[in-house]
């Protein structure tokens, strides 16, 4: 039995549960809230979520990327996570880095939105702008005609990709410049996978800072 702990609007959580609908893999889903924060801190000390844990092979699994790839190796399904080619393999690892730092760099926006007066950042921000405005270069450049960013099937950059770009939109808009990344959001909306995700989400957006 697999057991995630996380939160309906944290983009790292969609991270994970859009690879685990994109599967049908059956797992339990606990939301961290005061309730459910003491047992989680237990179990991970770091504070970080979501983490997984896997009752079966008595194993907890950290880390976005790592438990998409547990569930590539342990439980796969359909789609596969983690193409087996070196080199292929190699490129959705980059791009699932790069869409993690975006959503790094506009946890940056996030977090100044909820500071008391006095104590913003204004300067970072607009750092933290310019550097998604060149993020969201790098990916306009690099989906071309692909129908995913990797290539032409769905991937763990893929997973990464559509958690950060719809809150990245929310963020540092696109303003216009960047058709391809438009439409490619749009594709990820329309996905099964990502749209329940965004679906169950929704009675919980009022908590999103600035919503």
């Amino acid at each position: 039995m697999l057991t995630l702990y996380g939160h309906p609007i944290s983009s790292y959580t969609w991270k994970v549960v859009i690879a685990l609908y994109e599967n049908a893999t059956p797992f339990e889903s606990i939301t961290v809230d005061q309730d459910t924060y003491p047992d989680f801190i237990a179990k991970w000390p770091m504070g970080k979520f979501p983490i997984l844990l896997d009752s079966d092979r008595k194993t907890m699994i950290t880390e976005t990327s790592v438990i998409i790839e547990y569930l590539d190796a342990y439980y796969p399904g359909r789609t596969r996570f983690i193409p087996t080619d070196m080199d292929a393999a190699l490129e959705v690892r980059r791009w699932d880095r790069v869409f993690d730092h975006l959503n790094t760099t506009m946890s940056k926006i996030v977090v100044d939105t909820i500071r008391p007066e006095g104590q913003r950042d204004p300067y970072g921000v607009e750092e933290a702008k310019r550097a998604i405005r060149g993020i969201y270069t790098v990916v306009e450049a690099q989906l071309g005609d692909r129908a995913f960013v990797a290539g032409d099937s769905f991937t763990l950059a893929d997973c990464a990709a559509g958690p950060a770009l719809w809150y990245g939109v929310r963020n540092a808009p696109l303003s216009g410049g960047f058709p391809r990344i438009s439409a490619y959001l749009e594709r990820l909306k329309a996905r099964p996978s990502f749209g329940r995700a965004l679906k169950e989400s929704e009675p919980l957006f009022h908590m999103y800072p600035g919503a």
